[in-house]
């Protein structure tokens, strides 16, 4: 099985090239740096690193406090930190301006696994969520590299895919070292898919250990007081395709109503920030893109912010947010930074990838699911008006993610008993 699916990987990297370059036609940062993805690195890099791999933004989000621990120790590991999207490699260059070394994961074929092990080193790895890749993890095992997954996650679907190669996945998850999920459904997953029970700890979910500067509060107030112009904000976040135009109906039925109201738009996909603009304009509504410097006034209907890195000031700005992705069948986006902020959530139907998460903020109240577009602006319309029902679902989120607090501790023990194991501490 294991040759097999290394022979079909061969065989799919021209294609998965060919992807690359048909997505830069829209973001041209997919064809920069590709030599990364083949294993092949400047002649100067840190080695014996600390190894942490996050797939795209909300896992580099995830992963950062955890990193700067490590960061900040009076003995600093030299650490690396992998991705595999342009955003994500964005994100890493905007939270460590450089106190990091970042690469792209490498494809997963032995003779590129191989060369970024003996390029970089690795003491250990540490691979956020669900990222099973049997080349790099019997690389690892090979070179006596520890791997831990954190925060891992496994869905029903997923537990069903893993089945149909079930041997491939029992020798891959045999070089990992502990597997620290969000829950006990995750840890039972797991285990369903063929890790052990030795391997397999749940620790809670590294998400609900944010932090919220008073700085990003701050810029919050001054964003909503001068550039939205102390209008009522009501932000979509993280939109995916199909998703602007529905919220762009529902602002325009309500805007005679509320006359207030300013819709802003963070598309999840930097290279849809020029299709969102334009077709808000479509829809004769005075739109303002964030990189213009323009501010609003009382004319402005739409504001989209087509910047990166921005998204908890936004919220600090915003008076009620639709967390997209779930008005699309594409699984949501995670509604934590929203709650952490302080702002009343609104999300659509489609939330499987944070079916923990969302259970547990409509369990206290603290956010308001709508099962489609009509839902979502009577529930809209019911949230502008009522005041003290949105302090009260403020409240109740807040309170629900410092309940469920406590994971990054627990997985700052579980790495530096890895780095204990390798003679380092």
């Amino acid at each position: 099985m294991h040759i097999l699916y290394t022979f079909l990987f061969t065989l799919a990297v021209p294609f998965i090239l060919l992807r690359l370059y048909w997505r830069s036609l829209k973001a041209p940062d997919y064809r920069r740096r590709w030599r990364e993805r083949l294993g092949f690195y400047p002649a100067s890099a840190p080695t014996a690193v600390l190894w942490f791999h996050a797939v795209s933004v909300g896992e580099v989000e995830a992963v950062a406090p955890l990193v700067h621990h490590f960061l900040d120790q009076p003995n600093q590991e030299k650490i690396l930190l992998t991705t595999t999207t342009p955003t994500g490699s964005a994100r890493v260059t905007a939270l460590f301006k450089g106190c990091v070394e970042h690469v792209y994961l490498p494809y997963d074929l032995p003779r590129v696994v191989n060369r970024f092990i003996t390029h970089f080193q690795p003491q250990i790895g540490v691979i956020v969520e669900t990222e099973i890749w049997p080349n790099l993890y019997a690389g690892c095992g090979k070179a006596n590299i520890p791997l831990a997954i954190i925060n891992g996650r496994l869905s029903d679907s997923s537990v069903v895919g893993y089945g149909k190669i079930r041997s491939l996945v029992d020798r891959t998850l045999a070089n990992v070292a502990v597997i620290a999920t969000q829950s006990e459904p995750d840890s039972t997953r797991f285990k369903q898919i063929g890790a052990s029970a030795d391997q397999v700890q749940t620790v809670g979910n590294i998400k609900f250990d944010l932090t919220i500067s008073a700085t990003i509060l701050l810029e919050g107030e001054l964003l909503k007081e001068v550039t939205f112009a102390n209008r009522f904000v009501f932000l979509a976040a993280s939109t995916h395709h199909g998703e602007e135009e529905i919220l762009l109906k529902i602002y325009q039925r309500i805007k005679k109503q509320h006359p207030n109201l300013l819709l802003v738009l963070v598309p999840r996909h930097p290279e849809r920030f020029q299709a969102v603009t334009a077709l808000s304009q479509k829809y004769k509504l005075n739109t303002i893109m964030r990189s213009s410097g323009q501010l609003c006034d009382q004319s402005t209907d739409v504001y989209v912010a087509d910047t990166m890195g921005e998204l908890r000031m936004i919220y600090a700005g915003a008076d009620i947010a639709f967390v997209g992705g779930s008005l699309v069948p594409h699984g949501g986006q995670n509604a934590l930074e929203a709650a952490a902020v302080g702002v009343p959530i609104m999300f659509g139907p489609y939330m499987m990838n944070f079916k923990e998460i969302t259970r547990g903020l409509l369990a206290v109240e603290g956010a308001c699911q709508c099962s489609n577009e009509a839902d979502v602006e009577q529930q809209l319309c019911r949230l502008i008006n009522d005041a003290e029902k949105r302090q009260q679902m403020v409240r109740q989120a807040k309170q629900f993610v410092t309940k469920n607090q406590g994971a990054l501790a627990l997985i700052i023990t579980v790495i530096t008993g890895l780095l204990s194991s390798k003679g380092q501490r």
